[in-house]
């Protein structure tokens, strides 16, 4: 971690631009670079590394103004001014942003569970406490690397994206064509369509709003969004944003009749995950026992 600290400090944008430097510096001959991982994809070399970049950005020490494209920060500069010999988990540690990434429960603060315990690994673990660790943290880095991907499209990709969504989720009955994107300009305050089934009997409305994550949505965008949902005489809307709500918009919601479900940006990535979109799995790990009942026959069998 602390080569790819330099490198980036020294100008080098990305762990492409680190890879080459890094082989260099720990001696790695050319036969051990093309080592690939056991998913396939990436060598060892290059996964490596990339989780090294990881690492400090969790830990505020840099930063990606945009894809692929990685500087360091200010905390991070003042880091290397007191010339670490080392980087080591313990030492991030000292960092919020990565302690509290480690330390993240199963369950994050918007109720999306992600099925496993806290993505911390250590020797205390048992194999599968260490697997459903490990999975945790791919999660949420999957998750990070989802919500800086969806401040790069255009509001209207981001508006199909959704729709896309619903219909993986099973609304209009699982067919992208029972969801409709309203027109750029002069919606009303409504973005999409979706049918709540196959039949059409009843319609979901939706809003996305791409913003950034330190820009939240009040109160007002929500009461301007029920009464577009008022003007429609719909009662059921779904509200996305790539940010978060403030809680006068959340509290807002216990005092209307409308039906409305609030998706912030970790909760949306997180759904991605769960139903597949944008995403793709590169690689399943099966965990076998022994069967039982198997050995159970051939006990009552004669020889």
């Amino acid at each position: 971690m602390l080569p790819v600290l330099r490198l980036i400090a020294g100008g080098a944008q990305n762990v492409a631009e680190c890879v080459p430097s890094i082989k260099a510096e720990f001696g790695i001959s050319d036969e051990e670079a093309e080592e690939i991982i056991p998913s396939g994809g990436l060598t060892v070399l290059q996964s490596r590394t990339h989780w090294a970049r990881t690492y400090l950005s969790k830990a505020g020490l840099l930063e990606s103004p945009k894809r692929n494209h990685h500087v360091i920060t200010e905390a991070g500069r003042k880091f290397l001014a007191t010339n670490p010999t080392t980087i080591s988990n313990k030492t991030l540690d000292q960092f919020e942003g990565f302690k509290d990434w480690r330390s993240q429960s199963a369950t994050g603060d918007d109720g999306i569970a992600t099925n496993a315990v806290s993505p911390v690994i250590d020797d205390s673990q048992t194999p599968q406490d260490a697997m459903e660790s490990a999975n945790a943290m791919l999660t949420s880095a999957l998750r990070d690397e989802l919500l800086g991907l969806l401040q790069e499209i255009t509001p209207q990709r981001f508006e199909r994206l959704i729709l896309d969504l619903l219909s993986a989720m099973g609304y209009g009955g699982g067919d992208v064509a029972n969801g409709q994107m309203t027109k750029a300009s002069g919606d009303g305050g409504i973005d999409g369509i979706v049918n709540e089934d196959a039949l059409g009997l009843d319609a979901v409305y939706i809003q996305a709003k791409k913003y950034a994550p330190e820009n939240k949505i009040s109160r007002p965008d929500i009461q301007k969004f029920v009464g577009s949902l008022t003007g429609e005489g719909a009662t059921k809307g779904v509200f996305v944003t790539t940010s978060d709500f403030s809680k006068e918009a959340r509290e807002y919601l216990n005092k209307v009749q409308h039906r409305i479900v609030l998706i912030n940006g970790q909760m949306l990535a997180q759904l991605m995950i769960q139903h597949g979109v944008g995403v793709r799995a590169r690689t399943t790990y099966i965990v076998r026992s022994v069967d039982e009942d198997y050995f159970s026959d051939l006990s009552t069998k004669p020889l």
